[in-house]
């Protein structure tokens, strides 16, 4: 890496740039936020629709805000539910 001249602390500081960090929201709008992604079988649409929160921001955001536990629950809850597939119309399809 010295031969690019990017240290390994470069590195580091720009992979936290990527991660997605979560929402600044009231606590009121939080546990909204949080209710409605809990009750979504599929979470992220009706997320994304009333809150105009993205999947990424969506994650962190329950990551703060829910103990471990509950965390993992809702990510295998998340996990195994697949969104509906829309049938193919013409001229696209059959």
């Amino acid at each position: 890496m010295r031969a690019l001249g990017l240290s390994l602390e470069a590195r580091v500081t720009d992979n936290r740039a990527m991660a997605k960090l979560p929402p600044r929201l009231s606590p009121e709008e939080k546990k909204r936020v949080v209710a409605t992604a809990w009750d979504d079988p599929p979470p992220y649409t009706k997320v994304l629709m009333e809150h105009a929160i993205d999947r990424g921001e969506l994650v962190a955001l329950m990551k703060r805000e829910l103990t471990p536990t509950a965390y993992k629950l809702w990510k295998e809850k998340a996990k195994g539910v697949k969104a509906p597939t829309v049938k193919a119309k013409w001229p696209h399809g059959k």
